[in-house]
């Protein structure tokens, strides 16, 4: 078993098992940071801390365990971050050109309009996203843009199901009121459907 022979120090097992979920990883780590560098840092940091404590992973949820290291690791960078000069909301790369955002709403067959529309959702979204304080904003990724169950979610961020369910009630309310002020640059369809932020 891949979990027994990485708990043993096999490189190439925990690899095997990272390899997986690395994209997840990184997608919570960004959206909890929303700093393309941040969240390199924080996703190489969580496989490392993972690969040194997988001995005190004892059965259940892999993903949550993996998921609860990688908030750990974000949280941590926040830490950092309130040490240090702001950093901006926008993102760019090396050369100092703004890039686009992982676009998890994006249709892969979408033509170059229905793009632009989620991409303006998705920047909105993430926007709002920032203006949550991080308790909030780590639930809403975990279950809303990762699709962890409450039980997968409450296991990740270490707090009680009823706490999820109840930060998540409070963060989709918060959402909703902020996503209010992008109507006017959201396609219509999204100033009325707010289905994945909608539900209790």
């Amino acid at each position: 078993m891949l979990i027994r022979a990485a708990q043993r120090g096999d490189v190439d097992a925990f690899n095997m098992l990272v390899m997986k979920y690395q994209d997840m990883l990184y997608r919570i780590a960004w959206r909890i940071l929303h700093d393309e560098f941040a969240a390199d840092d924080a996703t190489q940091n969580a496989m490392i801390q993972a690969f040194k404590n997988i001995r005190s992973f004892r059965g259940g949820s892999f993903k949550s365990w993996l998921a609860r290291v990688t908030v750990n690791a974000s949280y941590d960078e926040l830490r950092r971050w309130r040490r240090q000069p702001a950093i901006s909301l926008e993102q760019v790369n090396s050369e100092g050109d703004e890039i686009e955002s992982p676009l998890w709403m994006r249709d892969p067959a979408a033509g170059p309009q229905e793009a632009t529309e989620s991409a303006e959702m998705s920047n909105a979204i993430q926007r709002c996203l920032q203006g949550l304080i991080p308790d909030y904003r780590t639930v809403v990724v975990l279950v809303d843009i990762e699709g962890m169950s409450y039980e997968e979610a409450a296991q990740a961020a270490r707090i009680p199901v009823g706490t999820v369910k109840s930060r998540l009630a409070r963060a989709r309310m918060q959402l909703r009121k902020a996503l209010r002020s992008f109507e006017g640059l959201l396609p219509v369809a999204y100033q009325v459907d707010m289905s994945a932020f909608a539900h209790a």
